[in-house]
């Protein structure tokens, strides 16, 4: 049986950690950074999980992730 084949954009924005979460990255941290607080920027920072919701959908796209 071939190999399955990964979503390219999936694999791109999305990754996994140690305890077999998903981790994602926040929108907002690319331009127009003058506007933005500080501590907005600072919060951007910190990847969040995925939600448990859409993670089923993402592993589907992500097979060997």
């Amino acid at each position: 049986m071939p190999k399955m084949k990964s979503n390219r954009g999936a694999k791109k924005r999305f990754s996994a950690t140690g305890g077999g979460g998903i981790r994602r990255a926040k929108a907002g941290k690319s331009h127009i950074l003058t506007g933005k607080s500080r501590k907005r920027k600072r919060k951007l920072k910190k990847s969040p999980l995925v939600h448990s919701t859409d993670e089923k959908s993402i592993r589907r796209l992500l097979p060997y992730l």
